[in-house]
């Protein structure tokens, strides 16, 4: 069974620089409290480490 990460936007984008901006909209995320599941890859892994203070991780299965 594939781990998967639910990521919820929690913190705005506004004011941040563009490349924070563009990661959340390429994980998927419109704004606060949107959530998205992905996989648990080295590159989302990546794409989420430059974004924590904004967002909210859980692990799930399936």
């Amino acid at each position: 069974m594939k781990r998967r990460l639910k990521v919820t936007q929690v913190r705005s984008a506004i004011g941040r620089p563009g490349v924070q901006e563009r990661i959340l909209r390429g994980l998927g995320l419109r704004g606060i409290r949107s959530t998205v599941v992905v996989d648990d890859t080295p590159a989302f892994r990546g794409a989420i480490k430059k974004v924590i203070h904004l967002v909210r991780v859980e692990q799930t299965d399936g």
